[in-house]
């Protein structure tokens, strides 16, 4: 699951996760997304969320929530200017990508955080 709100952003992981044959849902909000999770209409195996996204939830919030649901859930947080607040607001065992980044290095950080839960 994706939540990203730059369009442009969206079409690079997309293109990105799909190449690397992961299928995903790319939502606009933390809102979108965490309802949709909630729903159970989909299993979902990772999150990757921008940290500052439009509307009341942020990417902190988001997986805060998630975690609730599920402790062990995979989360990459993306940001372009947060990145110091991850120790303090964002969630245990997360990985944290700072924009611009590589589109390698996502599909290494959902790889990682994937394996790691199988085991």
């Amino acid at each position: 699951m994706i939540a990203e709100d730059e369009y442009v952003l969206q079409g690079i992981v997309e293109d990105a996760l799909s190449e690397a044959g992961f299928a995903m849902d790319i939502l606009s909000s933390a809102e979108e997304a965490l309802t949709l999770f909630k729903s159970g209409t989909k299993t979902y195996k990772a999150l990757v969320t921008d940290v500052g996204l439009k509307g009341r939830m942020s990417g902190w919030e988001i997986a805060r929530q998630i975690r609730e649901v599920d402790p062990g859930f995979p989360v990459i947080y993306m940001t372009g200017g947060a990145a110091d607040q991850w120790a303090s607001r964002g969630v245990p065992n997360s990985i944290l990508l700072e924009k611009p980044f590589a589109p390698a290095q996502l599909v290494t950080a959902v790889s990682q955080l994937l394996n790691i839960g199988t085991t």
